[in-house]
């Protein structure tokens, strides 16, 4: 592609993200004056788009060097999760034929089987509330990020030096956001709020993105919205389309899944929803999915025929299984 072709390309991406710094400085420094339940929402939805433009600069937008892409996605807003880390997770997310495994696919929010029938009553009825779409706003943060922390420390245990790496550059990334914060007039509660209030948002994205299934192809979903919603995750519902084509800007993706709407359609199996009010109405306070992953045997029992989830993590480790990221 030649260098104009990708500056053109770039201006949409580098809209976006000065339209959140700019909303996330107004909800800090100027709205709590004028109202602290606004400053919080809108807070609140400027940090979900940021975790939305991260993923865009991971995936290599807008810009063509990696570090620029880096250092303009690099502020912790969300306070939870590391940039590097959240980069370093959600590439291996993108291997598909990974997608949805308990072990393998650092964002499946399934479980082992054997895994599941072991847990405690109450931790089952967690989990069981957090499969509705309801629970996993309420619930959803707080259990990825306890999840993803636990496997920080795993990783960390077997020898992964990225790990460390990726937390001594976020903990002073959030010790400015703090003392940025802590200088502003919006209270420190109130940015937490905020802060839980953007991941919860993203987990009407990430509710149904991918389900159980023996094609890999046949994972990802097309939400066809092109609402509030589908600009605040950057067309991520498009959700195949960005599989199949990671690095294409989020802008292009509506154009390319309509004018091969059939060919999409095919490939994941219609594997569709109509609209992000149609995901809310169907699963707000319904299951989708079991806990469970259904393709996979417990650990401790053979591989039915056909079954396509992965015993590789299961053989790498005895702990519990990935869990997705907050802001993946």
């Amino acid at each position: 592609m030649r260098r104009g072709q990708r500056l053109g390309e770039a201006w949409p991406t580098l809209v976006m993200f000065a339209a959140c710094y700019g909303a996330w400085a107004l909800a800090v420094l100027i709205l709590p004056a004028v109202s602290l339940a606004l400053a919080i929402a809108v807070a609140g939805v400027g940090i979900a788009l940021h975790a939305s433009l991260q993923h865009e600069a991971i995936h290599g937008n807008p810009f063509v060097r990696p570090w620029l892409n880096d250092m303009i996605a690099f502020p912790a807003l969300t306070l939870v999760v590391p940039y590097g880390r959240f980069r370093d997770t959600h590439l291996a997310h993108h291997r598909d034929a990974n997608l949805t495994d308990p072990y393998d696919d650092p964002e499946s929010h399934f479980l082992d089987p054997g895994r599941w029938q072991g847990l405690a009553g109450p931790l089952k009825a967690v989990l069981l509330f957090h499969n509705t779409l309801l629970g996993r706003m309420l619930l959803g943060p707080v259990v990825g990020t306890v999840g993803f922390l636990l496997n920080e420390v795993r990783a960390f245990r077997s020898g992964d030096s990225r790990v460390l790496q990726g937390w001594l550059w976020h903990l002073p990334a959030v010790a400015v956001v703090l003392a940025f914060v802590g200088a502003a007039p919006m209270p420190l509660w109130a940015y937490l709020v905020a802060a839980y209030l953007g991941l919860a948002l993203l987990k009407i994205r990430t509710f149904l993105e991918h389900r159980a299934h023996a094609a890999a192809r046949a994972r990802t979903v097309i939400v066809e919205d092109c609402g509030p919603l589908s600009w605040l995750f950057l067309n991520n519902n498009y959700h195949v389309v960005h599989h199949m084509h990671p690095q294409v800007p989020w802008h292009r993706l509506p154009a390319l899944y309509r004018a091969d709407r059939q060919r999409y359609l095919k490939i994941n199996e219609g594997y569709r929803y109509r609209s992000y009010g149609d995901v809310i109405r169907r699963y707000f306070l319904t299951r989708k999915d079991p806990v469970a992953h259904p393709l996979m045997a417990p650990a401790s029992a053979d591989p039915a025929p056909g079954q396509q989830a992965s015993r590789a993590g299961r053989d790498r480790e005895a702990g519990a299984p990935r869990s997705e990221a907050p802001v993946a």
